[in-house]
């Protein structure tokens, strides 16, 4: 073999070596994108004018994805301010989201106000809160949704009207996997239920 072709053969192997290395690498790094965030579509209509240094407001925002138990949904906002020494937290006004179920059922929940965590997928629906479930309708001053747990944790003046009966108590925990809701009252208060057993 000539001196030529040898170094021609060594620097092949190195090419190859080095795009072998290179995609070894890249999929190593897709396994590390959290399942949420790898999911998640965002689209916005425009980007508010007047903003600070520290944050830039968006106008008619939608986030859709999937949570953790597979479940598709749709969180939509008219403004949100997203902080830039910290994005993965966004501030909303307007707040609506929607949670399809695999069972095919849906939930519905708005609220003036609200923080959706984009790392994590939690959202805490603030003031006004109303939920709709089925046939069932809920108020409240604020749920939280915790996307880890499948937990959606009902607090603050919570009603809820439903065909079988209404209810009012102190904390709702509506745990979506199972779709159980427990009831607490605080400070052993009692919890005002009139039900329809029919």
């Amino acid at each position: 073999m000539t001196e030529r072709k040898k170094r021609l053969l060594i620097f092949q192997l190195v090419l190859f070596s080095i795009g072998l290395l290179i995609i070894l690498f890249s999929y190593s790094q897709i396994n590390k994108i959290p399942k949420s965030v790898s999911n998640q579509m965002v689209q916005m209509e425009e980007k508010k004018t007047g903003n600070t240094d520290n944050s830039d407001t968006f106008l008619n925002i939608t986030y859709s994805g999937l949570d953790l138990s597979g479940n598709r949904y749709f969180l939509k906002s008219k403004e949100a301010v997203i902080n830039k020494e910290n994005q993965k937290i966004i501030n909303m006004k307007g707040v609506e989201a929607i949670f399809y179920f695999k069972d095919g059922t849906t939930l519905e929940v708005f609220s003036k106000i609200g923080v959706y965590n984009n790392e994590t997928l939690d959202i805490d629906f603030r003031k006004d809160v109303k939920a709709f479930y089925q046939e069932s309708i809920l108020f409240s001053e604020r749920a939280e949704f915790s996307n880890q747990n499948g937990f959606l944790t009902v607090t603050d003046q919570v009603k809820l009207i439903d065909p079988k009966g209404n209810l009012e108590a102190d904390k709702l925990i509506f745990d979506i996997k199972k779709k159980m809701l427990d009831i607490v009252a605080f400070d052993n208060d009692k919890v005002n239920a009139n039900i329809s057993l029919k």
